[in-house]
């Protein structure tokens, strides 16, 4: 099928949603939002992929001066891959900018997007002779520890469409550093974009919010609880997510295993859901997957306290397999759990049962697979 743009403004030109209709997931949680005038793209973001490398079944940490072994490993797409490949799984069209080396790693994690998970990389760009950025990470006890290498892409040659262009999309998802603006998130603000952000360690240890400069366009902000009350000067999650939401229209606040807490600040709702119990063995990306089920509800149109309950399911769903693109759920997932969850929880969960096909287990789809790649198909 030919890609046809859907909008061409003499500076970019941005992917129809043409290019999508092979790739459409067995749910789609926007199917009875969606019209032929809107953009093809539900989801953008930009940022840097990693080819991630995990070892699992380690039984300690290693220790210096000896050599350990690892009962498993797999490699996928990792950084910013992690949120792309979760929302991509929940059925949301979704565009990627990122710089890929053209060394294998490079070709193997662009394969993995576009190719397995269906991921439009038409405003992404191989870089020649850049070599492409790796995470070692070692999961152990339920914590993981990480050793990366890299060096920041080098600019592209010429003019190109992003960050000036970012495409027309229902959201964005940014990642909010102190005194770090990106020019792109204020344009897609205003292309009618709603951008969902978290946030990282504050190396300064300021932890300044006003040096968020980015906040002022964000739709929801979605920090942890220990950043968040530490932005706040508070010493509670939920007193951290009622001063965020003076700042943000909608303010998260996730708590691990106890949830998460979540005030509305244009109606005053507030709600909170407690976290699944799961035998947690990997949590690399946890915190992705929560964003990407709160952008699918919140895109969906869902209660406030459904959003926080969704996010928390495919949080705790993603932290019981090991990698962080690896294990973001799917909807295969979400109804394989839900077919078999506890009672107790039946009643919280209660409107999946609207949102998955009835009888029948949505089909797998093509995933990443837990290495670089087999010369030929087994």
């Amino acid at each position: 099928m030919q890609e046809r743009p859907f909008k061409s403004n003499g500076e970019c030109t941005v992917t129809s949603r043409d290019s999508y209709e092979s790739r459409a997931a067995a749910v789609d949680p926007l199917g009875p939002l969606r019209d032929p005038q809107e953009p093809g793209c539900d989801v953008f973001l930009t940022g840097t992929v990693f080819l991630d490398i995990i070892f699992t079944g380690l039984d300690s940490a290693p220790v210096r001066g000896t050599e350990s072994w690892a009962r498993g490993m797999g490699s996928s797409p990792g950084g910013v891959a992690n949120m792309a490949t979760a929302l991509a799984r929940l059925g949301l069209r979704t565009s990627l900018a990122a710089a890929f080396g053209d060394d294998h790693y490079g070709e193997y994690c662009w394969d993995a997007l576009e190719q397995g998970e269906g991921i439009d990389l038409s405003m992404s760009r191989t870089v020649p002779g850049w070599h492409s950025p790796v995470t070692v990470s070692m999961a152990y006890e339920g914590e993981r520890t990480m050793v990366s290498h890299g060096h920041e892409a080098p600019p592209p040659a010429g003019p190109g469409p992003f960050p000036q262009c970012p495409p027309l999309a229902r959201a964005a998802v940014a990642s909010l550093g102190p005194g770090r603006g990106e020019p792109w998130i204020g344009e897609a603000a205003r292309r009618g974009s709603q951008v969902f952000a978290d946030v990282g360690w504050d190396e300064s240890g300021r932890w300044d919010l006003s040096a968020l400069a980015d906040l002022e366009h964000c739709e929801a902000f979605l920090p942890n609880a220990g950043e968040a009350m530490r932005y706040t000067r508070t010493d509670c999650p939920r007193a951290a997510a009622r001063a965020l939401a003076e700042k943000v229209p909608i303010a998260v606040v996730t708590m691990g295993a106890e949830g998460s807490y979540a005030v509305d600040g244009r109606t005053g709702e507030t709600a909170h859901v407690p976290g699944i119990t799961v035998d947690a063995l990997d949590p690399t990306g946890a915190g992705d997957v929560y964003v990407a089920g709160f952008v699918t509800g919140t895109l969906a149109g869902w209660p406030l306290a459904d959003r926080l309950a969704f996010a928390g399911l495919t949080a705790a769903l993603s932290v019981q397999e090991f990698g962080g693109s690896l294990s973001a759920p799917g909807w295969p997932e979400v109804a394989h759990w839900w077919r078999s969850a506890p009672e107790a929880l039946r009643g919280r969960y209660g409107f999946l049962d609207d949102l998955i096909p009835q009888g029948s287990t949505p089909a797998e789809r093509r995933r990443a697979v837990p290495t670089i790649g087999f010369r030929h198909s087994a």
